[in-house]
């Protein structure tokens, strides 16, 4: 199977590829889960409601993010792709 039907078929996931962004990024992740309980510990339940909406909010704009980086890292790839397959020194 070539690279485009193991896209296709779903064989290919890039955030899956991405991996977890190491050893600093597991301690952050640490970190702001610890402080996001001790902040909900704090909050009387319509606040913990607001906080959940926030943290919903907050996936959303990484989601759309992440997407965005992918879609501008794969063009500007085929760009270089591209550009690698023509010859412009002989255009000068």
């Amino acid at each position: 199977m070539n690279i485009l039907e193991e896209l296709w078929y779903g064989n290919i996931d890039p955030m899956e590829a991405v991996g977890s962004g190491g050893h600093y990024y597991k301690e952050l992740m640490g970190l702001m889960a610890k402080n996001r309980e001790k902040i909900a510990a704090k909050l009387d339940k319509e606040m913990q409601e607001v906080l959940e909406t926030y943290d919903d909010n907050i996936r959303e704009m990484d989601s759309i993010a992440e997407k965005e980086a992918f879609i501008y890292g794969f063009r500007l790839g085929m760009q270089l792709a591209a550009e690698s397959l023509t010859d412009r020194r002989q255009e000068k």
